[in-house]
């Protein structure tokens, strides 16, 4: 009898101590994957309440790409249980032996649980065991120098390899304020063999500006997609003969089901070197060359005083952005009776032979209002060669200037900037030229009473032009209410009639590129505030699942080429909806295809 209640008291004191420890439950789908997979953590936790885990211990391995919530209530002998459980899935950020930290839901913990990610790339072993795993998708990366200096231009090339299709692919780089970071060029496309495995290969250049000296590092690219779900289960269950006739792959492809990936590249560090103190010059300009040029319009042609002469500027280095170059029109130095009036640089950058090449091309507008012989000194710009640590030069020689007295016909007067660019928009706009004859006797009248002429010009314009004001600005006042709504009902319709019908003739053509290129323009045309950045963020705008399927398909046929038919996306997408009825509720991804 005794040894009857022993046991009892036992089962009664365990029963308890399971009630007092119900700790939260967690577990993997797998404890062995590669850098390029995924996997689930399940969180279960018994009880009713509003408190949701704290996850922040997980974000040091892993990015969390998904979660699912659900919850169960069970009734037993009239007893009610409640459970809830959460479903993560996790991406590793790194390879090796992780793990899965403790996780606190509702104050209780749960275990920490291991996980062993082997390198995603090629020949990658998985867990020291003889079984090779080639990874499906991976990135390399490569920088064409490690030591640049500060403010100098470092080209990063990043190379996708992949084995299977991606879908919703989008690859980023960001900058930070020590970096900054500018894409170069567009993606080009090839395949390489590693370890006897095919891969294609989407390649991409970066543009990294260093902002100061000294050690930086950088995060590295990373990679968003959704692969094919190879680890699919049968619905008929493994013992199934129709489980082992179909296998895990088949049924997988046949269902259509993907996965979501999110791939880290590695890090980049930068040994940045500060300007150098045999530096001299107000500009920093370190390149690999510098080239200035001059070109005067004309060139040849006697220019009388009072009519315009322009000096187009054209300033080329290779390791620099367009925006890096100095303005030289600040530096020039004109004697006394010249004025200058600079028009707009256009500043370009362009990749050349793997290389950055910045460029800065200037007109620059000279008058003279006296004639007589000018002296422009020479120009000189101090750079900075990367290539062999030295000071260069580049220089423009001076030049003699003779300016002819002013034209009969014309006035000596200087003409404002504003004559110089009212027809063309350039300081490089033909002159002055009055309208009608004037002796010299009386230009020279002319240029003694000048200020009082415009003076007086300006104020009997000004009494005149003030009733007139009043007239039509009430004239406009009713109609302006009415003249907005027409413009904002108006605007951009040329540009989405014309990107319209450029998408429908590309679809016609069967180009998918062309494709999606316009039909991004016409989205944008069609919501100018929030334009949609991808295909896949244009068909979250659409919510119509046949517009999804076909844009699906057209990214695909972008990024693995083959044959595409525009014929069902073109008569699906006859018109895109009004920003009204169709508003961005899910983050946009940038696509893979700038």
């Amino acid at each position: 009898m005794k040894k009857i209640q022993r046991i009892s008291s036992a089962m009664l004191l365990c029963s308890v101590s399971l009630s007092a420890s119900a700790a939260v439950n967690a577990t993997l789908d797998r404890d062995r994957i590669a850098t390029d997979d995924s996997v689930q953590l399940t969180l279960q936790h018994d009880g009713n309440g509003s408190a949701q885990p704290d996850l922040a211990p997980l974000k040091k391995d892993f990015d969390i790409l998904g979660s699912s919530t659900g919850s169960s209530i069970q009734i037993v002998n009239g007893r009610m249980s409640a459970q809830r459980e959460l479903r993560l899935t996790l991406a590793p950020k790194r390879a090796g032996k992780l793990e899965v930290p403790p996780l606190s839901w509702d104050g209780e913990q749960s275990d920490a649980l291991d996980l062993t990610v082997a390198n995603g790339g090629a020949d990658a072993q998985i867990g020291g065991g003889t079984d090779t795993h080639s990874g499906h998708v991976f990135l390399t990366s490569s920088l064409d120098q490690k030591q640049p200096y500060v403010q100098s231009g470092v080209v990063l090339t990043v190379r996708l390899h992949t084995d299977e299709p991606l879908n919703q692919a989008s690859l980023d780089l960001s900058g930070n304020n020590e970096v900054l970071v500018q894409q170069l060029g567009k993606d080009q496309q090839g395949s390489e063999t590693r370890g006897g495995h095919r891969y294609d290969v989407v390649e991409r250049k970066y543009l990294l500006l260093p902002q100061r000296s000294g050690a930086i590092s950088l995060e590295g690219p990373t990679l968003d997609a959704q692969v094919p779900d190879i680890s699919t289960a049968s619905p008929f269950g493994a013992d199934s003969p129709f489980g082992n006739a179909f296998g895990g792959t088949p049924f997988a492809g046949m269902m259509n089901t993907t996965r979501p990936v999110r791939l880290h590249g590695d890090a980049i560090d930068l040994s940045v070197r500060p300007r150098p103190s045999a530096a001299t010059g107000s500009d920093w300009l370190p390149a690999r060359r510098v080239i200035l040029e001059e070109a005067w319009r004309p060139d040849n042609a006697s220019v009388h005083a009072g009519e315009p002469l322009t000096l187009h500027l054209r300033l080329s280095a290779e390791g620099q952005t367009g925006a890096q170059l100095p303005d030289l029109s600040t530096q020039l130095s004109l004697p006394d009776g010249i004025k200058a009036y600079p028009d707009q640089a256009k500043l370009d950058t362009s990749l050349q032979s793997g290389e950055v090449v910045g460029s800065r091309d200037q007109d620059i507008a000279l008058i003279a209002s006296t004639p007589g012989r000018y002296r422009l000194p020479a120009l000189q710009l101090s750079w900075w060669d990367i290539a062999h640590d030295a000071q260069r030069q580049v220089n423009l020689p001076e030049r003699t200037l003779d300016i002819l007295p002013a034209a009969v016909g014309t006035s000596s007067l200087t003409p404002s900037p504003a004559s110089l660019v009212g027809q063309g928009g350039s300081a490089s706009a033909p002159g002055v030229a009055a309208n009608h004859p004037i002796t010299a006797s009386a230009a020279a009248s002319i240029s003694v009473r000048a200020p009082w002429l415009w003076i007086s010009a300006f104020l009997g314009v000004l009494w005149l032009g003030a009733p007139l004001a009043f007239w039509y600005r009430r004239r406009n006042t009713s109609r302006s209410i009415t003249l907005a709504r027409a413009g904002e009902s108006t605007a951009g319709a040329p540009d989405a009639s014309r990107a319209r019908k450029a998408f429908q003739q590309a679809c016609r053509d069967n180009d998918a590129d062309a494709a999606r290129r316009e039909l991004l323009s016409w989205a944008r045309a069609a919501w100018p505030d929030t334009p949609p950045l991808g295909l896949n963020a244009l068909a979250q705008r659409l919510q119509s699942p046949g517009a999804t399927d076909l844009l699906g398909k057209l990214d695909r046929a972008c990024y693995s080429g083959g044959h595409w038919q525009g014929g069902q996306l073109a008569a699906a997408l006859s018109k895109l909806p009004s920003p009204a009825t169709a508003r961005r509720k899910t983050p946009e991804l940038t696509d893979l295809y700038p």
